[in-house]
C-alpha cells in the first residue's frame, strides 16, 4: 500500500487509508525516539488489508500472534496436514526466460503493489500451492517464512516463495516475497555449493505483511526460481557475476526439485493473529 493513496496496484484499500495522515505520523514517530518525548499512543501503528483498517500494537510483532504452519502437498494443495509419502515435484528454470515480476515493494521505476498474477498462469517454472476456500477469516500479521526442501542439478541456483491471496473468482493478489541464492544457504561469508541432485534445508524470509484473507479466499504460495528484475538473474553456475538475461555470460538451465514428506515437509510459516 501506498501511505496516504486508496490505490495500490490494481486494488482499492478504501477512505481508511486516508484516516492516518503520513508526515505528521512520521513527525510523532521522530519525536518519540530521537527527542524523548513522551507519546499517549501504543507504538505499533499498522494498516490490515483485506480488513482495510489502521490498528495500534503495543509491540512488533503483534503480543497475540502465533505461528503455523502450512505444509506444501505433492497434489498442489496447502493445508495443515503434515504429508506423508509423496512424490516431490520437479521444475526447470532457464535464467534466459526469467518469472517477470509482477507488482510487490515500492522500488524505483517499477509499478509496486498487488497485482492479479494470472498474467504468469501456465509458466511450468512455477509451482502453485493452493488452500482450500477458507472457513473463516484468517488474519496474517507479522514475518511471514518458508523453508523448503530442495535439490538442484545445477551447483547453484535461487529459491524464489511469494504469498498470495485469492479471491472468490480467481484472481491472486500477492502480498509478500523472498528469495534465497543457495550457495549462501549458511552464511553470505561462506559460499557452498549444492551437490547436485542432494536435498538441503532452505529458509527464504518473506518480510512481513497484514492481511486479514476472509472467509472464502484462499492462501496460496507460489515457488519459483526467479522474480525479475525485482532480483537478479542466477546463471545456475556459481559465479558471482549479477545481472539480468541480457549480460553476456554462461548460463545453465536447472532442475530444480522440491520435497514433501515426512522426513522432508517443506512449509510455509505463516503468523496468526487469533480474532
Amino acid at each position: 500500500m501506498n501511505w496516504g493513496q486508496r490505490e495500490t496496484g490494481e486494488l482499492d484499500f478504501g477512505e481508511a487509508v486516508l484516516e492516518v495522515e503520513p508526515f505528521e505520523t512520521r513527525r510523532r514517530w521522530f519525536d518519540r525516539w530521537l527527542r524523548g518525548l513522551d507519546a499517549d499512543e501504543p507504538p505499533v501503528l499498522i494498516f490490515v488489508m483485506g480488513e482495510n483498517a489502521w490498528r495500534r500494537e503495543e509491540a512488533w510483532p503483534p503480543p497475540a500472534m502465533r505461528e503455523q504452519a502450512w505444509y506444501l502437498h505433492a497434489d498442489g494443495s496447502l493445508s495443515l496436514d503434515a504429508p506423508g509419502d509423496e512424490s516431490p515435484a520437479t521444475f526447470s528454470y532457464d535464467p534466459r526466460d526469467p518469472v517477470i515480476t509482477l507488482g510487490g515493494p515500492e522500488w524505483v521505476n517499477y509499478p509496486c503493489g498487488p497485482f492479479d498474477h494470472a498474467p504468469l498462469d501456465g509458466r511450468a517454472d512455477i509451482l502453485r500451492f493452493q488452500s482450500a476456500p477458507l472457513e473463516r477469516d484468517l488474519e496474517v500479521t507479522g514475518r511471514v517464512r518458508v523453508r523448503l526442501y530442495a535439490s538442484s542439478s545445477a551447483v547453484d541456483t535461487d529459491f524464489t516463495a511469494k504469498l498470495l491471496d485469492v479471491h472468490p473468482g480467481g484472481p491472486a493478489y500477492n502480498l509478500c516475497d523472498g528469495i534465497i541464492r543457495a550457495r549462501y544457504r549458511d552464511l553470505l561469508e561462506l559460499p557452498r555449493p549444492l551437490v547436485p541432485g542432494e536435498p538441503v534445508a532452505l529458509d527464504i524470509d518473506l518480510w512481513s505483511t497484514s492481511n486479514l484473507f476472509r472467509r472464502g479466499h484462499r492462501i496460496r504460495l507460489d515457488i519459483s526460481s526467479s522474480n525479475f528484475p525485482r532480483f537478479d538473474v542466477n546463471p545456475n553456475t556459481g559465479d558471482g557475476s549479477i545481472g539480468g538475461p541480457e549480460t553476456e555470460r554462461e548460463y545453465v538451465t536447472a532442475r530444480n526439485t522440491i520435497y514433501f514428506d515426512r522426513e522432508r515437509p517443506s512449509e510455509l510459516v505463516l503468523p496468526i493473529v487469533p480474532r
